[in-house]
């Protein structure tokens, strides 16, 4: 593990070592006490109070995984979080589709895995990760959309301890998947999924509709039950509603 004090964003830090010539060991951690310029998906930004909160990347070399498989890896990442604070914070933790982390109605972490693909060998990923800890108060812009641990225990928790817990569990779920268990890994991240078979409002090019999460394929695509017709949606082609 590298730790530093301030770094732009620590999957940039961690992409710019693995572009050097000197191989990078599969499972070093960069972590950062402030980032100034964190990233979230699509671009969007991501914010955290330093010194109060988790955010790091860890590298990976998951060659054993065919391109197409990338969000495999997403699932991993994902149940691997859930189930490292499952004790912790009980059954109100969920992953909203694709692979944010929610208590309830309100967001408490998010993941981003870059992928580096050579031609058609899936090379390596760096896998960032942001968890709002300690934090007690967030932007008003905010208000009833972000939480913390802090805010759902009213105790602050040891990082470092909440951070090799995360590892642990990101390293038994990936040796998991490296196993070829896919199925279980499928399963998993659905049910302990956001909204899961449950009546919600979406919005899809502009239109509203209500419909039920059913399912998640392999590859990451959404399917919505909606007017008794399953639709499919890719990243970004569909907004939740609920929490607007």
């Amino acid at each position: 593990m590298i730790r530093l004090s301030e770094v732009d964003s620590t999957n940039n830090f961690l992409k710019t070592k693995a572009s050097n010539s000197e191989p990078l060991p599969e499972g070093t951690v960069i972590m950062a006490d402030k980032q100034f310029a964190g990233r979230g998906q699509q671009q969007n930004t991501w914010y955290a109070e330093p010194g109060l909160n988790l955010t790091f990347s860890i590298y990976l070399c998951p060659s054993f995984l065919a391109v197409s498989q990338q969000f495999l890896l997403n699932m991993a990442v994902s149940v691997a979080l859930r189930d490292a604070l499952g004790d912790l914070l009980g059954p109100f933790l969920k992953v909203k589709w694709p692979n944010d982390l929610y208590y309830k109605n309100q967001k408490l972490g998010g993941i981003l895995i870059e992928n580096i693909i050579a031609g058609t060998t899936y090379k390596a990923c760096i896998i960032g990760i942001g968890l709002n800890v300690n934090q007690q108060s967030f932007d008003p812009k905010l208000l009833g959309r972000a939480t913390s641990v802090w805010k759902i225990l009213q105790q602050d928790v040891n990082l470092i301890e909440l951070l090799s817990l995360i590892c642990s569990n990101v390293e038994a779920e990936y040796l998991k998947l490296k196993s070829g268990n896919v199925n279980k890994l499928q399963s998993d991240y659905i049910n302990g999924l956001y909204l899961f078979n449950e009546p919600a409002l979406y919005r899809h090019n502009g239109q509203s509709f209500k419909g039920r999460i059913v399912n998640v394929s392999q590859n990451g695509l959404l399917t919505i039950l909606s007017d008794a017709v399953e639709r499919e949606f890719n990243f970004k082609e569909v907004e939740f509603l609920n929490n607007i």
